[in-house]
């Protein structure tokens, strides 16, 4: 999740996309919205749910437009070919 959050402070959707999951991959990244900056994550909880599958819950911050803006998700991930993969955000509720 960590390297995840860097490649989007450092705009590197080439890295995004090589650890999303195949299944759910989509074909491109936009690019940030002009004048983003992200100020910080906070890795709140992580959960493995089985062997191959694993959980974030995860608040990262950023500023837009002068505005302040939180993206809380929980994240689900796969461990496949000895790598973890992004696969989806779940509901948080």
């Amino acid at each position: 999740m960590r390297s995840r959050y860097s490649a989007f402070v450092l705009d590197r959707r080439d890295y995004l996309l090589a650890t999303w999951h195949p299944q759910s991959r989509p074909g491109q990244i936009e690019p940030p919205e002009p004048g983003l900056r992200w100020l910080g994550l906070e890795v709140r909880v992580s959960a493995m749910l089985d062997e191959t599958h694993g959980t974030v819950d995860f608040v990262a911050r950023c500023k837009v437009g002068g505005r302040a803006q939180r993206l809380r998700e929980r994240s689900l991930f796969e461990w496949l070919d000895g790598r973890w993969y992004y696969l989806k955000a779940l509901d948080l509720a």
